[in-house]
């Protein structure tokens, strides 16, 4: 779904080729409580920083965890929306509140699992 996608730029309505790259945790390269996931934006490289507490919270809430591919869709998901909703505006990384990792987390699993039309 979102470990490589199209989007249409919000400002330019040029369309964007997204390519997953990486998945780090950042506490390694940065010193960060977060894991890091690198998508190519065309040839631009972004970084989606997901922080650590939103597994301890969703594991707390569910019972489940977070795996690294649901991470990579969880940031696909949110970058995807910046591009299109004009909020990206070409920085090379973007950090995530707990709230928002858990929304973009719903966002996905609820278009996952909606029901084929006929």
């Amino acid at each position: 779904m979102y470990d490589e996608f199209h989007a249409a730029d919000r400002w330019t309505g040029k369309p964007v080729h997204c390519r997953y790259q990486a998945l780090i945790v950042a506490i390694a390269t940065r010193h960060a409580d977060a894991v890091d996931v690198k998508f190519l934006v065309g040839e631009r490289p972004v970084w989606i920083a997901l922080p650590h507490v939103a597994w301890v919270e969703y594991n707390r809430q569910t019972g489940k965890i977070i795996t690294d591919p649901m991470a990579v869709q969880i940031a696909g998901h949110y970058l995807k929306w910046a591009i299109e909703s004009g909020e990206d505006n070409g920085r090379e990384m973007y950090a995530l509140t707990v709230e928002e990792t858990l929304d973009q987390l719903k966002a996905v699993m609820d278009e996952a699992f909606q029901p084929v039309a006929p």
